[in-house]
């Protein structure tokens, strides 16, 4: 389904912009000491490398020609070289690896940070589970780039700069024709790169499809499997993994292509070379041990030149990984604390809704509420009935902020949500709604998402009042009790009652409550409840009623239609008055 684009979506156009890869340097610029000992460590291998050659020429012209036999010192020199170039590639290793580490670990966690500051308008329009492919699989892709194939890539440019340099000492002429082929290397590494980092770009976006499928049809398992749809979402997923696979196919048909082109120039120039040269040594212009290191710094500098294609292609994928992260992280949320915040009175628990209209950002064209006003004063008790679509949870969301209005003024404590911050008005509500929400983790945790701080005791005693205290004393563990994805372990009862204990937890002077009983069945609707109206106590309580019969001791009942009140008044004038809710009443009651 087509969605409708806003500034709140990611842009797939964005890393073109603000330059992917500065992201991770930013996050590698936080850490100079270890990008210090990377670098000594990494030149310092380089430089080993290189000597390598150079002593190779004297063991072959003053080792192998001594007449004196004395040729120890030229063997023992090239052990000290490999011994320096295995320690600082050991620590060049180590450092780079860290790095890699490090940046990932500081990356995933400021774009988590990010996202829950991100409004739901946000979520809606981008899939959590795609999100959550972008913090795992693009997260590594990232890890390998900086802790690998940056240091790969570092390690071959000095060596293939350091090596054209030594050429050109040992000898001018030959090095002069190597370097006249490098531009034949350089411009395929440019032309065939951009199509390589755009292929990679659309490879990891294949890969977040597929996670995200997974995500999907696993949270629904219950009901592909209840409707018969499994071969349904089989075709789906090889669907999608297809897709992947052609685009990664793309992807390695240009980087092999890359590598072909550059391989054969490389090392076509090198047997040329080789050939000038071993003509040279016939001729008495250059000696064995000469030609000797020649070649071997020759091959050593063509093979950095052609490692250079090969982490070419890893460093672009990277730089796409990198870009998707980095629109995460500039993400800019809609609801956000502004510069001129203003402070939250006493709390005293008033809620009220004035000349309020609201349209969905993902639905601009219907008005989920039109010119709203209603005042709920502190201690008040108010209900709110009406059809599906009429706007009663859209009221909740404003309250909550998760909204703006497009007009008119939500107000907690006379204070207008626009001109608050979001974290602390929603430090005065105890939010209770119609599917509980559960984590996987333990009981403890679950209940202590209302106040983290809370001692044993206040769990046990918010337990024995929210009628939850039995069936937690009776899990295997008690409160250490894991209780599954999304409290499987749990009946929906059982559940309800654990977000009650929650939000009594809170001590909110407001309470928003999604009336949490109407898929129960008898019982565990009398505890729910019973818990819920020692909730609702010295509480501003505002509920969304299902089930008229549980709100007819409310102080006001609204009826609502189309987003607006079409009626308001006690049960029993409401129900003689003829209106709207006096129809819902009869459908339930003579229904019951």
């Amino acid at each position: 389904m087509a969605r409708t684009p806003t500034k709140a979506a990611i842009e797939p156009g964005a890393v073109r912009h603000i330059g992917s890869l500065k992201i991770v340097f930013r996050y590698l610029l936080r850490y100079p000491k270890q990008l210090a000992y990377a670098a000594i460590a990494l030149l310092l291998a380089a430089l080993a490398t290189l000597a390598i050659p150079r002593q190779l020429q004297q063991m072959v012209d003053k080792g192998f020609g001594s007449q004196t036999g004395n040729i120890a010192p030229y063997f023992h020199y090239m052990f000290m070289i490999v011994g320096v170039l295995a320690i600082a590639t050991a620590a060049r290793f180590y450092f780079v690896s860290w790095l890699g580490e490090r940046v990932v670990a500081d990356l995933r966690r400021d774009v988590h940070a990010n996202l829950l500051g991100q409004a739901p308008r946000f979520f809606e329009e981008n899939r959590p589970s795609e999100i959550s492919s972008r913090l795992t699989a693009d997260t590594s892709v990232i890890e390998q780039t900086v802790g690998t194939t940056v240091s790969i890539a570092l390690r071959n440019v000095v060596l293939g700069i350091g090596g054209i340099i030594y050429l050109f000492v040992l000898a001018p002429g030959l090095a002069t024709m190597l370097v006249i082929g490098i531009p034949l290397i350089i411009v395929p590494i440019v032309l065939i790169g951009r199509k390589v980092r755009d292929v990679s770009r659309a490879s990891q976006d294949r890969i977040a499809d597929v996670g995200a499928m997974t995500s999907e049809t696993l949270g629904a398992m219950k009901i592909v499997q209840a409707f018969g749809q499994e071969a349904r979402e089989r075709g789906r997923f090889a669907q999608a993994v297809e897709a992947s696979f052609e685009t990664a196919c793309r992807r390695i048909t240009w980087r092999a292509a890359l590598t072909l082109v550059v391989i054969t120039m490389i090392f076509s120039a090198i047997t040329g070379i080789m050939w000038e040269g071993a003509a040279d040594v016939v001729a008495g212009r250059l000696t064995g041990g000469t030609i000797t290191a020649f070649i071997f710094a020759g091959v050593l500098t063509a093979s950095s030149f052609g490692a250079l294609t090969e982490v070419w292609g890893d460093i672009l994928r990277g730089a796409g990984a990198a870009g998707r992260l980095g629109e995460l992280l500039q993400a800019a949320p809609d609801i956000s604390r502004g510069p001129k915040a203003v402070a939250m009175p006493a709390p005293r628990g008033s809620l009220s809704f004035d000349s309020v209209t609201f349209r969905y950002p993902t639905r601009p064209d219907d008005r989920a509420l039109d010119d709203f006003t209603l005042t709920v004063e502190p201690g008040e008790t108010v209900a709110v009935v009406g059809p599906s679509g009429a706007g009663k949870s859209t009221l909740f969301q404003l309250a909550l902020r998760f909204y703006d209005p497009q007009r008119g003024t939500v107000r907690i404590d006379g204070v207008p949500l626009s001109s608050a911050d979001p974290a602390e008005l929603r430090q005065r509500i105890a939010y209770v709604p119609q599917e509980t929400v559960l984590f996987a983790a333990s009981a403890r945790d679950n209940l202590r998402y209302g106040r983290w701080d809370a001692a044993d005791e206040e769990l046990w005693e918010t337990a024995r009042l929210a009628n939850a205290e039995t069936f937690l004393r009776g899990l295997p563990e008690g409160l250490d009790t894991y209780l599954g994805e999304g409290g499987a372990r749990l009946s929906g009862g059982q559940r309800q009652r654990i977000a009650i204990a929650r939000a009594m937890l809170r001590t909110a002077p407001i309470l928003l409550l999604d009336e949490a009983t109407s898929a129960l069945d008898a019982e565990s609707e009398r505890l729910v409840q019973d818990a819920l109206e020692r909730l609702m106590v010295d509480r501003t309580t505002v509920v969304i009623a299902h089930r008229l019969a549980t709100v007819r001791s409310a102080n006001r009942i609204i009826v609502m239609d189309q987003g607006r009140i079409v009626e308001q008044g006690s049960h029993d004038a409401l129900e003689a008055g003829g209106g709207l809710y006096a129809r819902l009443a009869k459908l339930q009651f003579e229904g019951a």
